[in-house]
Formats: C-alpha cells, sequence, structure tokens
C-alpha cells in the first residue's frame, strides 16, 4: 500500500519534475524525444488530475476565477506542447524555439499556480481533506499516465476540445 500523500506535495513534485524534463529536453546529450514523451504524458495527466480533484474543491469555495485563470493557462501550455510535438528535427531552429516557448508558458503557469491554486489548497483545507484529495490525485494521474495520455493525437484532442469550447 502507498502511503498517503497531501495533495500539495504531489502537485509540486509534478512540476520539479516537469522543469527536470525541459531541462533534458534541452540537453544535446540526453534522450530529448524520451523527455518530450515523458513530459506530454505528464503535463496532461497532471492538468486532468488537477482538474478532476483540485478544482472542484476550490470552486466550492468561491475561487472559480482562480481555478479559471488557472485552466486558461494550462489550455494555452497544451498548446504550445502540441506545437513542439509535431517538430520532425530536435536538433533544429524551430526545436529549440518551441522548447523555449514551452518553458516559458509552463514557468509561468507553475509560477502562478503555486502562488494562488496550491496556497489556496493550504489555507482552505485541513491535513486529512488534503491527503484523500492527494489520494484521488495520483490515482487519476497515474491511471492516465499508465494510458500514455500525451500522444500527439491526445493532445490534438485537447487542443481541438480547447478551440470548440
Amino acid at each position: 500500500m502507498t502511503p498517503t500523500q497531501d495533495v500539495v506535495e504531489v502537485i509540486l513534485e509534478d512540476h520539479r519534475t516537469m522543469e527536470e524534463l525541459l531541462r533534458l529536453m534541452r540537453s544535446t546529450e540526453a534522450d530529448r524525444p524520451g523527455a518530450l514523451q515523458d513530459f506530454a504524458h505528464l503535463m496532461i495527466a497532471h492538468g486532468e488530475a488537477e482538474r478532476e480533484s483540485v478544482h472542484p474543491v476550490l470552486t466550492s469555495f468561491g475561487n472559480a476565477d482562480t481555478v479559471e485563470h488557472i485552466e486558461a493557462a494550462h489550455q494555452e501550455a497544451v498548446k504550445v506542447l502540441f506545437a513542439l510535438l509535431q517538430v520532425r528535427e530536435i536538433d533544429s531552429v524551430e526545436w529549440e524555439w518551441r522548447i523555449r516557448q514551452l518553458a516559458g508558458v509552463t514557468g509561468r503557469h507553475t509560477d502562478e499556480e503555486e502562488r494562488t491554486l496550491v496556497n489556496r489548497v493550504r489555507e482552505s483545507l485541513s491535513r486529512p481533506c488534503r491527503e484523500e484529495l492527494g489520494a484521488g490525485y495520483v490515482r487519476t494521474r497515474d491511471d492516465l499516465l499508465a494510458a500514455r495520455c500525451g500522444s500527439l493525437a491526445d493532445v490534438h484532442r485537447l487542443v481541438r476540445a480547447a478551440v470548440l469550447v
């Protein structure tokens, strides 16, 4: 049995993992395509797990504006990720440009999420409640990771769904 984790700790751990994967995508000595795939799967699973487990709770506490803003920022990051996933040549100028775009949008989103959403969770929820949310978050995220949710087709579907809304 896995130890229960506070949803705040899990979210922050995901952020650090995504930052490390971005570093690997910039390194000519790393498995850049592998890092990109790992990043894509984690970013999509992370966003969907938050949307399913954390956002409804925060909305019920009167933080709908924060949640809406975080979701919009995540959708922007998904669009940038989709553009990067379509780059054919890893060593190209386009790859480098798209990585800069992804790092920028992800960094802004992570910073804002940690200053708003994460702190709202800390302020609004007890430790046992955060652990219960953490269990649901991890379950959803891990199921999505196992399903390889960050494929080009899945990311394209998310981009199209955002446009239709």
